[in-house]
């Protein structure tokens, strides 16, 4: 049986997470800040819902990306020297997070990011905790990113591109961000081709458990990142 939480319980061991399941590990709580915040120190992210309640998720192995091991393509160092796209970061934060939900997904029917869910995000960037990289054209958002950095840790949770390369310009300019803050390591959540394109690779549960202990266990106030309006792309 999968635990279920209420919203004073704590989450069980990320080792009982369940293999078959994609590593689910509990169901319900809460989607406070201060339960997020939690989960993410432990390894745990929130994806989806039953019946209003969210699923909590900690599998194995993890993927991540080490900002140091960020593969830039030619293609895309073209693009981002072409001046195409203007970047900005947490100008829009709710913009980003409402596109993400509506961008259709392969092998996906629906989105996991409900009302609920964008809202309880909102909350974590408005305490300074969850940040987004925004990618325009023609003033017009066309792709970018959100996600939360803890420390010297950034979990990564969505991203949606309405035109070619829109997302992995917000990405680069993502890693660029994180390197000149010492952000040791991205955390992906789970494998997919575009982030194992850009340097993503898979390491063990144990591993990344250990990367966060290091980088992310000690942070007790957030990354305030400063509000930028077009850099060149």
């Amino acid at each position: 049986m999968i635990p279920q939480l209420s919203p004073f319980d704590a989450f069980p061991p990320v080792s009982s997470a369940r293999a078959e399941m994609g590593g689910l590990l509990a169901i319900g709580g809460d989607l406070s800040p201060e339960r997020l915040l939690d989960a993410y120190r432990q390894g745990i992210f929130p994806w989806g819902t039953v019946e209003g309640l969210p699923l909590w998720y900690s599998p194995d192995p993890r993927m991540v990306l080490f900002p140091a091991e960020f593969r830039l393509s030619r293609s895309l160092a073209r693009r981002l020297r072409s001046g195409v796209f203007k970047v900005r970061y947490d100008s829009d934060f709710a913009s980003v997070i409402a596109a993400c939900a509506t961008m259709p997904r392969p092998g996906q029917h629906g989105t996991w990011i409900t009302p609920d869910m964008a809202a309880a995000y909102c909350r974590l960037h408005q305490l300074g905790w969850a940040h987004s990289v925004e990618t325009y054209s023609d003033g017009k958002l066309v792709g970018g990113l959100y996600g939360l950095q803890i420390g010297r840790a950034f979990y990564g949770e969505s991203m949606f591109a309405l035109r070619p390369d829109a997302s992995k310009v917000a990405f680069a300019h993502l890693v660029r961000q994180l390197s000149a803050r010492q952000v040791g390591l991205i955390d992906c959540q789970v494998h997919t081709r575009h982030l194992a394109s850009l340097g993503g690779r898979e390491i063990p549960r144990s591993e990344f458990l250990a990367q966060l202990r290091t980088l992310a266990a000690d942070a007790k106030t957030p990354a305030r990142w400063a509000v930028t309006t077009d850099q060149e792309a």
